[in-house]
């Protein structure tokens, strides 16, 4: 899979993308990052000038059309495959593990990262990206956003993580809208608060009934929204 990742800040990515399981992956060549520096599309301008007041007035920035657009065309001249461009955005679809499922089968990946008070809305007329937003808050730029999605994308792909079926299980995996249950490891007791004995004695079908039965308490208590039927969830609409 490639990620190409438009930002005014690639240098935000260094540290994200030489660690853990992604750096390995990297590295093994199962997924390909590039990031692309919006202000080398930047014309007639020695300050390589992306932004511009909003017209009608008001405080901030607007990233402009025309560099974006130009740089996302030739980014993605740079390789065959289609691209499935993203625009990370406050305003866009919520993203969510079903998302990250659907954009894991797919070969190529462009995340448009914004800043200021984001793109002229002509950006999204042009190019028409999905709109994603990774929650009901505003951050300074979709850089951050643009690392969740990856994260959360790469560890679906296959070979990444060690097990492969290590991910079955998570919360909200594969159509899952019950949260993982709680898990124990050595040592059995630590300062009075003890292992579960059915999870000591071997008996499988005992721990799979104590899992479930887990996994619907917590889910009740902490999230009992998505115990409602999936559609009324925003991702499936």
């Amino acid at each position: 899979m490639r990620f190409d990742i438009v930002t005014l800040f690639p240098a935000i990515f260094d540290g994200y993308l030489t660690q853990s399981l992604l750096d390995k992956a990297i590295q093994r060549e199962l997924v390909h990052i590039h990031r692309h520096d919006l202000r080398d599309w930047a014309e007639n301008t020695p300050h390589r000038k992306v932004d511009d007041r909003p017209f009608g007035g008001g405080p901030g920035m607007l990233i402009q059309v025309e560099t974006t657009v130009n740089c996302v065309e030739a980014i993605e001249a740079m390789d065959p495959r289609p691209a499935r461009r993203i625009l990370l955005t406050p305003q866009g679809k919520p993203f969510d593990q079903r998302v990250a499922e659907d954009l894991a089968t797919t070969d190529r990946i462009m995340l448009l990262c914004g800043r200021y008070e984001g793109f002229d809305q002509r950006v999204v007329d042009i190019l028409q990206p999905e709109e994603v937003s990774i929650g009901d808050f505003v951050l300074n730029g979709g850089e951050v956003a643009a690392m969740v999605i990856v994260d959360a994308v790469v560890r679906l792909l296959p070979g990444v993580l060690g097990d492969e079926n290590s991910n079955i299980d998570d919360s909200f995996s594969r159509g899952n809208r019950l949260l993982e249950f709680p898990q124990y490891t050595r040592p059995r007791t630590y300062r009075g608060h003890a292992v579960p004995e059915v999870l000591l004695n071997g008996d499988h079908k005992a721990i799979a009934a104590w899992r479930e039965q887990q996994s619907q308490q917590r889910t009740q208590q902490r999230r009992s929204d998505l115990l409602r039927n999936d559609t009324d969830h925003p991702s499936s609409k």
